[in-house]
């Protein structure tokens, strides 16, 4: 069977050191790794299973024990995010997901404390000393077994209707290590399909469905049974992997910590934070933070 990621970087790790169109650089901080990953051509495209583009990666002690709304952390990974961006005009942020199923709740509940700013302008906006704000429409459409609409759908329809310059989409994901949930942020330029992090792909949200850069952000927060238990097994090079015994009558599972509640919390706080810095270039996070507060 084929090992389920998310990550380009754990994708790169399986297909090893040197791969033909992927090019790979790393930066160390004092608490955070940051590991770009830019996959160049078809080659390298096909051999970790991704698309053309840039991944970006987050390594970071786990959110459970060490996290704080002004840490330094946040401004390094909105300055990437930005980086990815457009200098201007209006983004729309969606966040993907299920409120009802918490490992899939990611992307719903980091809209929650972006700053919503495209009804803010003209002389409101002089008047409360705001004239310096980005326009950012947010939107957390559900899922389609609640709504009965495609997520791709409403994102179209609203990218359609409000013109942004570029999307940034906000998602669960899937590793294939327990020890990279809650402690892992991908971005990447190359959009996402809504619910890819618990095996449930829609139709994708991307520059060519949408005519604008798309920036997928998210944070792992399962692993697949099957994928954990070979590569678990797979270490023992006499173990045997039968995938029936780990998933009986062909069930999809997931594994996820039990702590996941304050890591969906709290990677939520850390993306919208980010997203926050990196949309609103001209001010401080405390000032971001009394504005969302």
């Amino acid at each position: 069977m084929s090992i389920r990621t998310d990550l380009a970087l754990e994708s790169k790790e399986i297909a090893g050191n040197k791969v033909n169109g992927v090019r790979e650089s790393q930066k160390k901080y004092d608490n955070m790794t940051i590991t770009k990953i830019d996959i160049v051509n078809k080659h390298g495209a096909e051999t970790l299973g991704k698309d053309i583009g840039t991944y970006i990666t987050a390594e970071f002690p786990t959110l459970t024990d060490d996290f704080r709304e002004t840490d330094e952390r946040l401004k390094i990974i909105g300055d990437l995010l930005n980086g990815l961006l457009p200098d201007d005009g209006l983004v729309l942020v969606v966040g993907l997901g299920n409120t009802d199923i918490t490992p899939d709740a990611l992307g719903p509940k980091s809209t929650a404390s972006i700053l919503a700013t495209r009804h803010i302008s003209g002389e409101l906006a002089r008047s409360i000393g705001l004239d310096n704000l980005r326009p950012v429409a947010v939107i957390a459409p559900g899922v389609l077994g609640k709504t009965g609409v495609e997520t791709g759908e409403l994102v179209f329809s609203i990218a359609d209707k409000l013109k942004p310059s570029a999307i940034i989409a906000i998602d669960a994901l899937a590793s294939r290590r327990l020890e990279r949930l809650g402690c892992t942020l991908q971005i990447s330029d190359t959009g996402i399909s809504p619910g890819a992090g618990v095996g449930n792909h829609r139709n994708r949200i991307d520059k060519s469905t949408t005519g604008v850069p798309v920036i997928a952000v998210g944070i792992p927060t399962v692993v697949d049974a099957a994928t954990l238990a070979v590569d678990i097994l797979g270490k023992d090079s006499n173990a045997k992997v039968n995938i029936n015994d780990i998933c009986p009558h062909g069930t999809n599972m997931v594994v996820t910590p039990r702590e996941i509640d304050m890591l969906v919390m709290r990677g939520a706080k850390l993306i919208s934070m980010a997203i926050n810095i990196a949309l609103q270039r001209d001010f401080e996070i405390s000032d971001l933070l009394s504005l969302v507060n």
